[in-house]
């Protein structure tokens, strides 16, 4: 795992960085939520995703086998195709298509996600100012 602060449970949750270092925010499995979810806190707000995203999103890139690009999208804007995001949304996805399980608040899936990946060694995640990509550590 990567130096990161926390141990990814609602007690000590990691403490982490968006792909281009502006905003910190909290990231924590919830196994008995219902369904399973990452938890992510950004401030006030609370995003919900599928806990099942984070093995799903690390077997698909070990597949891609090359960087793919985040694509940093809200809900309400559409994703880049070949993106991180489009694919968090996609009806070919293991989950069939939204991992985000709080109606307007599903997007953001390219921005809160590839860190949890990074801090458990799964990904490696660009951190420029734009334009990020991942690509999976095997």
């Amino acid at each position: 795992m990567a130096d990161v602060e926390g141990t990814g449970t609602p007690e000590d949750p990691w403490i982490l960085t968006t792909p281009p270092g502006k905003s910190e925010f909290e990231a924590y499995r919830d196994p008995e939520a219902d369904p399973p979810a990452l938890v992510v806190e950004v401030g006030a707000t609370q995003l919900r995703y599928h806990l099942s995203c984070i093995e799903d999103l690390h077997a698909m890139l070990a597949e891609h086998g090359d960087w793919m690009p985040l694509g940093n999208k809200d809900e309400q804007k559409e994703p880049d195709d070949g993106t991180v995001e489009a694919w968090g949304r996609s009806a070919d996805n293991p989950v069939g298509g939204w991992y985000g399980l709080k109606k307007g608040l599903r997007g953001r899936f390219g921005n809160y996600v590839p860190p949890v990946l990074e801090a458990l060694g799964l990904a490696e995640v660009e951190h420029n100012a734009r334009n990020n990509r991942m690509r999976a550590i095997a």
